[in-house]
């Protein structure tokens, strides 16, 4: 290997693991905000064959699975742009798992969207409640 792959390989994983404190600080300032809206925090990170949900929580009675984007810079994504129709079935797909698996079936649930800016120091969250339907 060469001197200047071994950087390239260096400086990609300096960016990887970067993008994932981004999203690791993002997660932490998204569950700081629901948990403010009165959620109580089920699962953090909860990962299956289908994919990955960021958070789950209670809001009352309903069951809630969240995504959480995070952005460098002043404005979040526009928090219900954020996620495509590929990401809300995925999404779809992992919730149902967890229904099924734990037995929340017949539990009220809905998708949340919560958008993370993140601009010199400063921190900017959005919470889009029932961001999306099930899809398929």
């Amino acid at each position: 290997m060469s001197h200047t792959q071994a950087q390239f390989q260096r400086s990609k994983l300096a960016l990887t693991l970067k993008k994932q404190e981004l999203g690791r600080r993002g997660e932490d300032l998204a569950l700081a905000a629901v948990e403010e809206l009165g959620y109580e925090l089920v699962e953090r990170n909860f990962r299956c064959n289908f994919g990955e949900v960021d958070l789950i929580a209670r809001d009352g009675d309903t069951l809630v699975f969240i995504e959480v984007k995070t952005r460098r810079g002043k404005r979040p994504a526009i928090a219900k742009e954020a996620v495509g129709p590929r990401k809300r079935r995925q999404l779809s797909k992992v919730a149902l798992y967890y229904m099924k698996s734990e037995g929340y079936l017949k539990q009220r649930a809905r998708f949340d969207v919560v958008a993370v800016g993140l601009d010199s120091g400063q921190a900017r969250v959005e919470v889009v409640k029932d961001a999306f339907e099930l899809s398929f």
